[in-house]
């Protein structure tokens, strides 16, 4: 996580990592504080990883805390995929030294790698060339320089061997020797390595492999085996959560200033309606309309919340550290409460007294309690979509679609009673609808608008737009907001386990 220092991201795999029955919270400092001297990180243990608005470490530092959060539970066994990617010669070199250093002291460590300099070349064990997805040596790094000039291969003087390979492969340095082939294939490099002692000998010591290991690979997809309990993760995940929200904080002031903003603004426009027609009721209609758009249009930021931290989540969650569900939880309460309820309420409390509606305090509770469950509504549309898709191309057109629709089937637009029937049924998935409704019911019930010569309640409209409007006509509105973002924030959940984290 950018926001959080090497040490706390170190820390945070060793509680989530390490059984806090049997490692106690200073043995978990004293696991963190090793692993940051083997791994050379003293001066900037308490430096922010970085983020796109904050400055952090280096390429080579952020390599060696990802190495050390997997050091956390002293793995025999660690694999890496490019670790040297985009760093300098120098720090790669650094980086390669360092596991070869942890391979001295029992660990088995396997990595991929492309173009190593000669520094790191010499340092391998055991070496695996691929060509075309097959494989054209693997045995002793030492010995492969022999085996391809018994190929008929030859090394120019002062050539890097990692390139003399790589150019082989590629066909851009050719034996001396005519291979005799019965046939034409397409990776002859691999029918000589099949052909090859080397690839018996290779054969033979697969043949000693241990068959339960074998059946650990084999059920990869089982659920993973967690450290802690559920109640313990949501504690951990959850403090990492607020305090990336707390040193990241731009998303959460720019929700609370637009909502502020569009307050003020849809005040202003609509200031202290009056209660004359026509001019009372065209205007409530109006306000009302712009209001619901803003509550559920504003939330298309919300589509980024799971497509940023995607790859994270997939490591993590793939290696163990916590549970879908508690990612998930953590998630929807950081964002909900300071970016979603909070301005929600401020922006209902600036809006609803500008624009003069009824002064009951009920009547205020009721019109906030629609506008929120109208805007978690959106956001737990956009929270699907988030959990579907890994782009945010893709995610902007998925979430402009239902939002489109939901508006023109509200009610505003178009006459619900008029359009096909075979259409209609998309009116009772319409959040702009049960919004609608509900502030229409909220609104006008009991209130008297005036003519010049007779006098009409609010009901004659409600009737007029086949509004039911009892107690129970309002509250099912507010259910049905309600069953919407449930159903949704289910089918985001289950999104998120359907994430493949083995490709």
């Amino acid at each position: 996580m950018g926001t959080l220092s090497v040490r706390e991201n170190l820390l945070f795999s060793a509680n989530l990592r390490l059984d806090p029955e049997h490692h106690s919270s200073a043995d978990k400092h004293n696991q963190v504080n090793t692993i940051i001297e083997d791994l050379g990180l003293s001066d900037c243990a308490d430096t922010k990883i970085g983020t796109e608005f904050l400055r952090g470490v280096s390429g080579g530092e952020r390599k060696r805390c990802s190495i050390g959060m997997e050091l956390i539970t002293s793995p025999s066994l660690l694999f890496l995929d490019e670790p040297t990617t985009g760093l300098d010669s120098n720090t790669a070199n650094c980086i390669i030294g360092l596991l070869h250093k942890l391979s001295g002291r029992g660990k088995t460590v396997i990595f991929s790698i492309h173009q190593p300099r000669y520094s790191i070349f010499k340092q391998f064990d055991h070496l695996t060339l691929m060509h075309k997805g097959e494989v054209v040596y693997a045995g002793a790094a030492d010995h492969a320089l022999v085996y391809f000039t018994d190929l008929g291969y030859q090394i120019e003087p002062f050539n890097n061997p990692a390139d003399f390979f790589m150019d082989i492969t590629n066909g851009e340095t050719k034996s001396t020797v005519e291979w005799d082939m019965a046939v034409e294939c397409k990776n002859p490099l691999a029918v000589k390595y099949r052909q090859s002692q080397l690839y018996q000998n290779m054969i033979e010591e697969l043949d000693h492999v241990n068959q339960n290991a074998v059946d650990g690979v084999k059920g990869k997809d089982e659920p993973a085996n967690y450290a802690t309990s559920f109640l313990y993760q949501m504690r951990v995940v959850c403090g990492r959560t607020v305090l990336n929200i707390m040193r990241n904080p731009q998303t959460s002031y720019a929700q609370l200033a637009l909502n502020i903003f569009f307050a003020i603004l849809v005040g202003l426009i609509y200031y202290q309606m009056p209660l004359t027609l026509p001019e009372a009721l065209q205007n409530r209609t109006g306000a009302f309309f712009f209001l619901i758009i803003n509550m559920v249009f504003g939330n298309l930021s919300a589509v980024e919340l799971f497509i940023n931290e995607r790859a994270i989540f997939i490591h993590e969650n793939s290696s163990g550290y916590y549970r879908t569900s508690v990612y998930f939880l953590s998630k929807i309460f950081a964002d909900l409460i300071p970016n979603r309820v909070i301005p929600i309420f401020v922006f209902s409390a600036i809006a609803y007294y500008m624009m003069g509606m009824k002064s009951a305090f009920e009547a205020f509770l009721c019109f906030a309690l629609t506008m929120s469950l109208v805007s978690l509504a959106g956001v737990s549309v956009a929270f699907l979509v988030s959990a579907s898709v890994s782009s945010f191309a893709m995610a902007n057109i998925l979430i402009a679609l239902p939002f489109v629709f939901m508006m023109v089937f509200g009610g505003y637009l178009v006459n619900l009673n008029a359009m096909l029937s075979w259409l209609s049924w998309l009116k009772w998935i319409s959040i702009f609808r049960y919004g609608l409704n509900a502030v229409f019911i909220n609104e006008l019930e009991g209130l008297i608008f005036y003519t010049n010569t007779t006098v009409i309640p609010g009901e004659v409209f409600l009737v007029g737009q086949d509004i039911d409007y009892s107690v129970w006509g309002f509250w099912q509105n507010e259910v049905a907001l309600l069953g919407i973002m449930l159903v949704c924030m289910f089918l985001a959940y289950v999104q998120l386990r359907r994430i493949n984290r083995w490709k």
